[in-house]
């Protein structure tokens, strides 16, 4: 936002509003509502060149973009008056104008990774491609890195120079800036076929001009953090996919910064000396593999519309919480899509009639670290005892990866049907990314809670067992003390508030303490 030329605002419910001034008015506008504004733009060009109206349009967006992104992409397409076939995932697209172009053997599978390095974004996707079939095995990315980065990058560095040359602070002149930035990106363009760039700006500040320039070299020095991130990025591409590099028959690099030299030399060296595939237009390619798919879905004929399957994947695990905060996993990150997935899940305590749910999307085991999509509310079951497995859950994620969720009621067989929306605030692609750095740095963590977490409801689930023979048993004086005793002991620690910073152990201990006593009893009945 400090780069920015206009100003955001919160809107209703937090919603972030572009505040523009057009004809001395000030308007705000939702992020859909702009998206909707180039797509219509991008609809007149294409109808001015066919001379014949546009109805219908695929769209690519960032293969990290979540279900809410995607979302507010089709609905930016409906803003346009288009009817939005299909939203696909950037790097697919370009995987598609890729094996057109080469035209693999029928019979052998190849190995294709993309990296897609754009202004705004950076997505890779490993392909596996054998015939007809494209099957995205692995998708990675972040989608706030991008050349925009490094023109800040730039911007920064002349701005200091400057400031210290002329002993003066533009960083509050924004008019100064916007021409510094375009004058930045124009000399990262020429860095990647010169050794030297130039900048020349007539008045700057204050009637001051300013003239400099920067080697390739110190370019590369400003930026080396952003593009090691990328070559990390690959790395993890390549671990989600189970896959060695060595197994990776074609890299192919698309996107405009991926022109840069110093990004496509670490990319090579990753790759032990691979030669990169530039044999693809990097700006055209991702239009290019979209205009294929949308020939196939609207059913063109095989000379327009050559003979493929294309087989996506979704970015994030999806799931619920269950009890103690425990992220349930119904659809594991990467899986292909469409999908769906059942489960069957009990009530948690007696007599139950309703049950709200939250759905979360990451990769964290505790689910509140995770981000939430929704609430599921599911009301009118039969009342019986907890842990009755009444409930069966259906997630289906759809082609465009926006998530539907259908639950059903065995003994009746009620059902509720809703669609996950960005109606609850979700999370931009940034978090998405951090989601999944958070889940490498926290691995130890989320695993020590997990088995804490079972530990409590371990000792929970026996309390009940015990109060439950108390309850409905015939049993001594003596026996009935021991049992009270040893479930008041137990519950005092249940439900204690500072239960989450008590250790493991002292679960454990109460529950064979527990144990100890209650077993004894329940031979005796038995």
């Amino acid at each position: 936002m400090l780069t920015w030329p206009f100003k955001v605002t919160a809107g209703i419910d937090d919603k972030p509003m572009i505040v523009v001034t057009y004809k001395n008015q000030e308007k705000q506008f939702s992020a859909e509502e702009i998206s909707s504004m180039v797509l219509t733009k991008m609809r007149q060009i294409a109808e001015a060149h066919l001379e014949a109206p546009v109805c219908n349009a695929v769209i690519t967006v960032p293969a990290y973009f979540n279900g809410s992104q995607r979302k507010a992409t089709r609905d930016a397409g409906i803003i346009a008056g288009l009817n939005v076939m299909r939203i696909i995932s950037e790097p697919t697209a370009a995987a598609i104008a890729y094996g057109l172009d080469k035209r693999f053997d029928c019979d052998k599978e190849r190995n294709v990774f993309i990296f897609d390095l754009g202004g705004g974004t950076f997505d890779v996707s490993l392909l596996t491609i054998k015939g007809k079939l494209f099957k995205v095995k692995a998708t990675s990315g972040n989608t706030h890195l991008g050349g925009e980065d490094f023109d800040s990058r730039l911007v920064s560095h002349f701005v200091k120079e400057f400031n210290r040359k002329n002993k003066v602070d533009i960083s509050g002149n924004a008019r100064a800036l916007r021409r510094l930035r375009t004058a930045c990106e124009k000399a990262k363009r020429t860095l990647s076929c010169t050794v030297t760039a130039s900048i020349e700006l007539d008045s700057f500040h204050n009637g001051i001009d300013f003239f400099s320039s920067i080697t390739r070299a110190r370019f590369e020095e400003l930026n080396m953090d952003l593009f090691r991130e990328c070559v990390e990025t690959v790395d993890q591409c390549l671990i989600d996919a189970k896959m060695d590099k060595a197994s990776v028959h074609d890299v192919v690099i698309v996107g405009g910064s991926s022109r840069i030299p110093k990004v496509q030399e670490l990319l090579q060296e990753y790759f032990k000396g691979k030669e990169l595939c530039k044999s693809i237009n990097p700006d055209e390619a991702v239009a290019y593999g979209a205009a294929v798919k949308a020939a196939l879905l609207n059913g063109g004929s095989k000379s327009t519309a050559p003979d493929l399957v294309l087989q996506d994947v979704t970015p994030l695990s999806l799931g619920i919480e269950t009890k103690e905060d425990v992220m349930t996993v119904m659809i594991p990150r990467n899986t292909t899509i469409p999908v769906k997935k059942s489960g069957d899940f009990a009530t948690s305590r007696d007599d139950q009639v309703a049950i709200g749910q939250n759905i979360y999307e990451g990769e964290r085991t505790r689910a509140s670290d995770n981000n939430l999509l929704g609430r599921y509310a599911f009301s009118g079951i039969p009342p019986a005892p907890k842990d009755c497995k009444q409930i069966s859950m259906c997630f289906d994620l759809d082609a465009d990866g926006i998530l539907h969720i259908t639950s059903k009621e065995k003994t009746t067989g009620l059902k509720t049907k809703i669609t996950i929306t960005n109606d609850i605030g979700r999370p931009s692609g940034e978090e998405v990314e951090r989601l999944i750095q958070e889940a490498e740095r926290y691995k130890d963590e989320d695993e020590k809670f997990l088995k804490k977490a079972k530990a409590i409801n371990a000792l929970d689930d026996y309390v009940y067992d015990m109060e439950k023979t108390l309850n409905g048993s015939d049993l001594c004086p003596e026996d009935k003390k021991k049992l009270n005793s040893a479930i008041d002991k137990a519950r005092a620690v249940l439900d204690d508030d500072n239960k989450e910073k008590k250790e493991i152990d002292v679960f454990v201990e109460h529950l064979e303490e527990a144990k100890l006593i209650f077993e004894p009893i329940i031979a005796k009945i038995d």
